[in-house]
C-alpha cells in the first residue's frame, strides 16, 4: 500500500506516437499530414508543461511503441504501452494496473487539450477527496478527463468512442455515484477546434500550410 499522498495519486497520460500520417487524422483532412503533426507535437509539449510539476506520480501510455527518445523525462514520467483492442479497453487496462499497484486516486487525460491547465488537474485530484469520480466534459460531447477512487470496468463498455455521446453515457453510468463535474474544455480534433488558438494557427500559417 502506498504510504504518502504523492504515492497514492496517479495521473495517466494517453498519447499517440507522433508519426507523420498517424496523428490527428480528422485535422489532417483539412490542413495536411505535416501540419497536423506539427500541431500534435505542440499539443504534446503543452501537455508536458502542465503535468511535469504536478505533485503526483505520472505514467505516459504510448499507442504504438515506447520510443528510445522523447520529451517525457524518465525522472518524472514512467512510460508504458497501451493494451487493448479499442480506447475503452485500453483505458480500463490502465486503470486496472494503477489500482493493482496500490494507487487510490487515479486520473486519466489525453494529450490534445490546449485548454488544459495544471489547475484543472489539481482540481480533479482534490475532488477525489470527497467524490468517488470526477469527469471533465469536452465541447464535442466526449470527455477530456476521468478520475476515480476504485476500479470501475463498466465505464469503458458499450460506448461509441470518439462520438458526441460519450460524456452523457458515462454520466448516466455514474448517476448513483458521488460525481464531480469539471468545467468544459475544448480538445483539438478538427480545424474548427483550433481556429480560436492563435499559437496553433500561426504554427501552420507561417509555413504556408493553409
Amino acid at each position: 500500500m502506498k504510504n504518502n499522498i504523492f504515492d497514492r495519486e496517479l495521473l495517466l497520460i494517453f498519447t499517440r506516437n507522433p508519426e507523420l500520417g498517424k496523428v490527428k487524422r480528422r485535422l489532417a483532412a483539412s490542413i495536411g499530414d505535416e501540419a497536423a503533426l506539427k500541431v500534435y507535437e505542440m499539443l504534446l509539449q503543452h501537455t508536458l508543461e502542465v503535468t511535469q510539476d504536478l505533485s503526483v506520480k505520472k505514467w505516459v501510455f504510448y499507442s504504438e511503441e515506447i520510443p528510445k527518445k522523447d520529451i517525457w523525462s524518465k525522472e518524472n514520467f514512467n512510460k508504458k504501452l497501451q493494451q487493448g483492442r479499442d480506447l475503452g479497453e485500453r483505458m480500463q487496462q490502465a486503470f486496472s494496473e494503477a489500482f493493482s499497484e496500490g494507487f487510490q486516486k487515479v486520473v486519466i487525460i489525453g494529450s490534445d487539450l490546449y485548454d488544459l491547465q495544471e489547475e484543472d488537474l489539481k482540481m480533479a485530484f482534490l475532488a477525489l477527496d470527497d467524490h468517488n469520480y470526477v469527469l471533465g466534459p469536452a465541447q464535442d460531447g466526449g470527455y477530456y478527463l476521468l478520475g476515480m477512487t476504485k476500479p470501475t470496468p463498466q465505464l469503458f463498455r458499450n460506448k461509441t468512442w470518439s462520438s458526441a455521446s460519450v460524456f452523457q453515457q458515462t454520466r448516466q453510468d455514474l448517476k448513483q455515484e458521488k460525481l464531480k463535474i469539471l468545467p468544459v474544455r475544448n480538445d483539438i480534433d478538427t480545424f474548427e477546434d483550433m481556429r480560436s488558438y492563435m499559437d496553433l494557427m500561426e504554427l501552420i500559417e507561417k509555413d504556408g500550410e493553409i
